[in-house]
């Protein structure tokens, strides 16, 4: 995309419709909120690395911006939205069947030495920039993140 690990112009234009706009105060004081998108590619890409949030690249600019865009947005359910709009997205373009769902899976062999569950013989999964999304804020580290402190 020219700008770093991220979300494209085209993919941007899916995903944004799932976010709020940028509050502006009524007496325009402050400094107006950078790139949302570049914001948002920073989040994708620090947080399956679970990375503290200073070692964010400069490219996504300040750090301290892109947490508190990812704070603003754990408080508003943003990732949610995300998540349950790219799930949608996903589902209508016919890519994402929800009756035949699963989180996880293994493959075991039976007691008899046979495979009880195998991959069917050339089937593989389609692979789509929203399922890689999906995934990123469903990861173990992210859900960790995201888990609401009380």
């Amino acid at each position: 995309s020219g700008d770093g690990w991220g979300v494209s112009r085209e993919q941007w234009r899916v995903v944004e419709k799932f976010i709020p706009a940028d509050v502006v105060r009524e007496d325009r004081r402050g400094r107006p909120w950078g790139d949302r998108r570049l914001a948002f590619n920073g989040i994708l890409g620090i947080l399956p690395a679970a990375a503290p949030w200073e070692e964010l690249p400069e490219l996504y600019g300040a750090y301290q911006t892109v947490h508190r865009r990812f704070q603003a947005g754990r408080k508003q359910d943003v990732i949610e939205a995300v998540l349950r709009g790219l799930a949608r997205d996903l589902h209508e373009r016919g890519g994402l069947d929800l009756s035949q769902c699963f989180l996880g899976g293994s493959f075991t062999a039976a007691k008899n030495g046979t495979l009880a569950l195998a991959k069917p013989s050339g089937a593989r999964a389609v692979k789509s920039w929203q399922l890689e999304m999906l995934m990123v804020f469903l990861s173990p580290s992210t859900q960790k993140l995201l888990r609401r402190r009380k």
